[in-house]
C-alpha cells in the first residue's frame, strides 16, 4: 500500500473517531428536536410545516423511503385526497416499526403530481393532523408524474431516533 493510501486511510480513521460522541447523560430535552421558525420569516405554520429542525446531539437518524397512497394490498385510490390519508397513515406504519413517533420527524419531503393550490388544503390538513404542533422542516416538489402512473403522492421523512 503507498504512503498515500495509508495517509489517507489514518487521516479518515481519526476524522471519523474524533466526531465520535463520549457517553454522557442527556435529559430530557436533549432528545427533542428543536423546531425554529424567526419572527422575521413568513410563518409557515399555518401551512403545516416549520422554517428548520434542530436534531439532538449524537442522535441517530432514520431515513423513510417515499411512502406512497397503496393500500396492504397495493390498491391505489384515484383520489388524490384518499392516497395523501393513505400516504401519512402508511408513513405512520414505517414509523411505528421504528419505535418512533411523528415528533421525531425532522424533515419531510412531500411530491405532488400536477400539483396546485386546491391540493395545498388537503396536504396541510394531513400534515396538522399526524404532527399537530410539531411541524416538521417540509419541501414540496411538484413533479409531472411518480413511479407508477396512477400515483399522485408521496412523502418521505427523516426521523431522529432516541
Amino acid at each position: 500500500m503507498s504512503h498515500a493510501i495509508k495517509h489517507l486511510l489514518i487521516g479518515g480513521l481519526i476524522t471519523m473517531t474524533i466526531g465520535v460522541p463520549t457517553a454522557t447523560t442527556a435529559n430530557e430535552s436533549d432528545r427533542k428536536l428543536t423546531i425554529v421558525n424567526p419572527q422575521n420569516l413568513y410563518d409557515p405554520t399555518p401551512n403545516g410545516y416549520s422554517t428548520a429542525v434542530i436534531t439532538p446531539r449524537g442522535a441517530r437518524v432514520a431515513y423513510i423511503s417515499g411512502q406512497g397512497g397503496q393500500d396492504s394490498t397495493g390498491g391505489l385510490s384515484p383520489d388524490f385526497a384518499v392516497q395523501v390519508k393513505q400516504a401519512y397513515a402508511n408513513l405512520r406504519t414505517a414509523l411505528d416499526a421504528l419505535g418512533a413517533r411523528p415528533d421525531q420527524v425532522a424533515k419531510l419531503t412531500v411530491f405532488v403530481v400536477d400539483h396546485d393550490m386546491s391540493k395545498l388544503e388537503v396536504l396541510t390538513r394531513n400534515v396538522k393532523e399526524m404532527f399537530g404542533e410539531t411541524l416538521p422542516a417540509q419541501t414540496l416538489v411538484p413533479v409531472p408524474k411518480l413511479a407508477i402512473d396512477p400515483m399522485l403522492f408521496e412523502v418521505e421523512a427523516i426521523a431522529i431516533l432516541e
